[in-house]
């Protein structure tokens, strides 16, 4: 796609200067056959100005030079309009909302009607409204697949069209469409260049404990939910006793504790710490205002240490507006979001042709675990195990 404004009417004349067969045959995919008006009717009074890519892109030194995004542009997609009631998780939510605020600019017959807490309390939200039989939002736009999984398992979703889920690899979706990841991030290993290479890293976590390349000189954030999902992921894969053995064995080489998992990957950069444990986008921002700073990043392979997890986006059974609620993921998915999801939040692409920020390896070069993510809520027996290893203070 081209670095250019876009006005839908524009180009909608152009074809009208050409065959009605023509304009017919692509009405579906500049939204004069489909958009998101549950009565089916458009104003058709309303340009439709859709922002050039350097919109969507983030700044600093990962955004620039990045080759234009594959997938659908939003070019091509349905408009949406109508009112849409989201449930959005927090965390990362302000940074989607500021999106959710770009499709309110560009459509101005779409509404978005907001509603923000932790992805966990919303999602049993959710299923208690739709248990009730009143259910007050049209999505749930959920920040980890755990919270997605609840609501589907307990059958308060309605599928997604495979129109819709087709984009996004299978590994990154719920059965039967009930959701469809939208930004994803990976577990990895922040080292400091200056220090160690990515071949002093170990490819499975549980080899760092006997590694002394690594030992005393480890961070890590045992507070932090990211983190305690993946000792949760070790607890499902390798068992309770060797998670234990593994907690204590890294608090006994001397890992250092800290209180979110930036400053590890910062304190990486300064070469107060020579490796630690963080989310991959962290030391995506520290090099996004830092270039030179000497930080990157290895990943384990096929372990808990390789977790991916992603936010993503479900439609909430009951909704009477399937269609819209349709044509918003598939905005989600557009070259234009992912671009912004990639460059903003710097999280992975969910779709193929728009590349991850820096040199990270694309997604599908990732070696996540086999492991069914709504088991990473369950997160009760993974803190008592940590206060047993005394690794929570």
């Amino acid at each position: 796609m081209d670095d250019e404004s876009y006005t839908r009417r524009r180009v909608l004349k152009v074809l009208g200067a050409g065959s009605m067969t023509g304009l017919a045959g692509c009405a579906g995919l500049t939204g004069g056959g489909g958009n998101g008006n549950e009565s089916g009717s458009s104003s058709g009074s309303d340009e439709v100005e859709i922002p050039s890519l350097s919109s969507f892109r983030g700044s600093g030194a990962l955004a620039e030079g990045r080759p234009a995004p594959g997938g659908t542009s939003i070019q091509d997609l349905p408009d949406l309009e109508g009112t849409l009631n989201l449930y959005i998780g927090g965390g990362e939510g302000g940074i989607y909302m500021e999106f959710v605020d770009m499709l309110q600019e560009i459509y101005p017959n779409f509404e978005v009607l907001p509603s923000s807490a932790g992805s966990a309390s919303l999602a049993q939200t959710v299923v208690n409204e739709v248990k009730r039989g009143a259910p007050q939002a049209d999505v749930f736009w959920s920040i980890d697949a755990s919270s997605l999984s609840y609501v589907a398992n307990n059958d308060a979703y309605e599928p997604l069209s495979d129109e819709v889920v087709s984009p996004v690899p299978e590994s990154f979706r719920g059965s039967d469409n009930a959701w469809v990841g939208v930004a994803g991030r990976a577990r990895s290993i922040p080292y400091n260049t200056n220090r160690l290479t990515e071949g002093d890293i170990p490819d499975k976590v549980m080899k760092f404990p006997d590694t002394d390349a690594l030992r005393g000189n480890m961070g890590w954030a045992p507070t932090y939910g990211a983190f305690q999902s993946f000792v949760t992921a070790m607890r499902i894969l390798e068992g309770r006793e060797a998670t234990r053995d593994w907690l204590v064995s890294m608090r006994e080489a001397g890992t250092q504790r800290f209180s979110n998992e930036y400053v590890v990957s910062q304190q990486v950069a300064d070469g107060a710490l020579d490796a630690g444990f963080a989310n991959h986008y962290y030391a995506m921002r520290v090099k996004n205002q830092r270039p030179d700073a000497p930080i990157d990043l290895a990943f384990t392979q096929g372990d808990a240490g390789a977790l991916v997890n992603v936010a993503g986006a479900l439609r909430i059974k009951g909704t009477q507006k399937d269609e819209l609620v349709n044509n918003f993921v598939r905005h989600l998915l557009s070259s234009e979001a992912q671009e912004f999801f990639a460059t903003v939040s710097f999280a992975y692409p969910m779709i193929e042709g728009v590349e991850p920020v820096g040199d990270l390896p694309t997604v599908d070069e990732l070696s996540p675990p086999d492991i069914d993510l709504a088991k990473l809520s369950n997160l009760e027996p993974t803190l008592e195990l940590m206060r047993e290893a005394g690794v929570l203070g």
